[in-house]
């Protein structure tokens, strides 16, 4: 991913905290709310999971996923797939831990459940909609002259 793309992508996701994190389970499409703990936008977005936990089950069996990143007060919509994989890093993690985060991992840092987990990108969209009165401005006019609305920037940044 180039530098241009990688700080659309980056600008894109500003300080979103939460995703919709889709993948495949039991053959179907599945989808929960995940925290992003990090987007080091270099094609990596890090997660705190469970080892035994659904999510680690089912990407051991399948490994592509999709993050939906909404912010919805900036009206900016992200979609970004890719392939999710656990990994060891002690250094990591402790940098991502927070104690707050003992309300699922009672033991902590040490609990033995709690799994890094990085998603590496492979492809991103993202749409910069206006805002709210802009789009109902924009929906009467098309409206009135027949011609096709114009809802804002989309583009797809490969990976």
């Amino acid at each position: 991913m180039d530098s241009e793309s990688i700080e659309k992508l980056k600008n894109s996701i500003g300080n979103a905290r939460f995703c919709m994190f889709t993948m495949v389970e039991n053959g179907r499409l599945c989808s929960r709310p995940m925290s992003i703990q990090e987007a080091d936008f270099e094609g990596q977005i890090w997660f705190l999971t469970g080892k035994h936990s659904s999510i680690g089950k089912a990407l051991r069996q399948d490994d592509r996923v999709n993050l939906s990143i909404v912010r919805p007060g900036d009206n900016v919509y992200v979609s970004i797939s890719g392939r999710a994989r656990f990994v060891e890093d002690r250094a990591k993690t402790e940098e991502l831990w927070s104690p707050l985060y003992k309300a699922w991992y009672p033991k902590g840092i040490e609990d033995p459940e709690l799994q890094l987990m990085a998603v590496a990108m492979d492809e991103a969209e993202y749409w910069d909609a206006p805002n709210a009165a802009v789009v109902i401005f924009r929906g009467l006019k098309a409206a009135l002259t027949g011609r096709p609305q114009e809802m804002g920037v989309h583009e797809k940044i490969p990976g």
